[in-house]
């Protein structure tokens, strides 16, 4: 059979050949003793015994897949955890007894995500991911595997646990061991996840907010909604940590998460959508790239709905006001200057108001001309020849405006790259590539002569 599609009930009908292991000495007696109490039982049956006496229950799953390797078994151990703690999560908390404080319980299924099949990964992926998340607070931070131990061995440290975690994680984003459940267990794993200082940092630093990004889309069926809410819940996340905000910032998540909160009608979206972009409408540019996309008439329309969560309520009246407010204070020229930065260019009203060029000239000037460094840029690596020919119509603006301005552009190299645009396909690109070169050649004393 297909290993990829197994399921834990077909694994749990086998027979494992318990005493064989005792005889050949990888399993103790007092072992077999527990494994024959608890094999082959019924749930409320294990659920007593777990009560009872689960740390010990522990053990003996965690030295099975410490000493036994035969797939099987390995299978068959992992399908009992993980129905173990799917009947109650809280049971995580038996892998941090203080009776297990000699066990590396960790180092089994840290080594099981990379060395097995899909279904041994995908197992040790969703146990590690609770048992970690279940890990008894310390004073000053979080206790570390076996850190309560005087063990002379060496165990794996919680730190290498989470990194190890976030690099399988972007791996399976990546490329995914199974065509349908790789992505859904790395995406419901970093939801869980994503909440430690730790996991954030490395699943930053590994590139992997990027992966997030094409799965912030509309979806229809039950399937693609969940995995739609556990990626905003990593966004959401993900929002409260700055080095991931400027990723965010430069890249297409905003419209992204707009469209979506325009489309779904599953509150849990809507909610984890709002929360998250209320937490974004204060940084950097965030608040004027929201006024651009149109999200204050979608907050409107939101608010007109009956949704039951207060939490969701608040945050569209907070973003509905954060919204008006930055309305108000958004000056023509930093709405200029985000079309820019974003490079969506297009034919807004500001590139043909004389009246724009005079008050604003000077603040081309700021961060070292980074205004016409972004447009010269757009001109080398657009393929869009609205904004190609928009770019080179704000290049002979800024000539015509500005007193250095035939100077300042042919030191930032511009010429030759407005120079390949005359022989566009496109004959917007082509007349506006004209203008420039002219106002270029001719300088500002007869360059308002030059009107487009």
């Amino acid at each position: 059979m297909d290993r990829a599609e197994l399921t834990t009930d077909q694994v749990l009908k086998r027979d494992i050949p318990w005493e064989t292991y005792m005889t050949t000495k990888l399993i103790t007696g007092t072992c077999l003793q527990l494994l024959r109490r608890y094999d082959n039982r019924s749930e409320s049956q294990r659920a007593v015994l777990l009560d009872d006496d689960g740390p010990a229950y522990v053990r003996v799953f965690v030295s099975i897949l410490r000493d036994i390797f035969k797939e099987e078994t390995v299978e068959y151990v992992l399908a009992l955890i993980d129905e173990m703690l799917t009947a109650n999560p809280k049971r995580a908390k038996l892998f941090h007894d203080k009776s297990l404080a000699n066990e590396d319980t960790y180092e089994p299924f840290l080594r099981l995500l990379w060395k097995g099949n899909w279904f041994v990964q995908e197992k040790s992926c969703k146990i590690l991911a609770l048992i970690v998340s279940a890990r008894p607070k310390t004073q000053d931070g979080v206790l570390s595997n076996g850190e309560s131990s005087n063990s002379k061995k060496k165990f794996v440290t919680i730190d290498d646990v989470l990194r190890g975690l976030v690099e399988w994680l972007c791996a399976q984003l990546k490329k995914p061991s199974h065509p349908t459940r790789g992505i859904a267990i790395a995406i419901s794993c970093l939801a869980t996840l994503l909440k430690e200082p730790l996991v954030r940092s490395s699943f930053v630093q590994a590139d992997g907010v990027k992966l997030l990004i094409p799965l912030i889309s509309p979806a229809s069926t039950q399937q693609s909604i969940q995995l739609l809410y556990e990626t905003c819940l990593c966004v959401w996340l993900l929002s409260y940590y700055e080095p991931a905000i400027e990723y965010l910032a430069t890249s297409r998540t905003l419209p992204r998460l707009v469209e979506v909160v325009k489309s779904s009608t599953k509150e849990k979206v809507v909610r984890v959508v709002v929360l998250t972009l209320k937490n974004l409408l204060s940084k950097g540019a965030f608040g004027a790239q929201m006024v651009d996309l149109g999200l204050l008439q979608i907050v409107q329309s939101l608010k007109a709905q009956a949704w039951s969560d207060e939490d969701l309520l608040e945050a569209l009246n907070q973003l509905d006001e954060g919204l008006k407010a930055n309305i108000k204070k958004l000056s023509s020229f930093d709405k200029y200057k985000q079309e820019v930065l974003l490079g969506h260019l297009d034919w807004t009203p500001v590139h043909k108001d004389p009246m724009f060029w005079r008050d604003n000239i000077s603040n081309f000037e700021e961060n070292d001309f980074q205004i016409l460094r972004v447009l010269i840029t757009i001109l080398d690596t657009s393929s869009d020849p609205r904004a190609l020919a928009v770019a080179c119509f704000d290049l002979s603006q800024f000539i015509q405006y500005h007193p250095a301005g035939r100077v300042i552009v042919n030191d930032l190299k511009a010429k030759e790259r407005v120079m390949k645009l005359m022989n566009h396909e496109n004959a917007e690109v082509t007349k506006n590539s004209l203008l420039c070169i002219q106002r270029l050649f001719l300088g500002a004393k007869y360059a308002s002569f030059l009107q487009a």
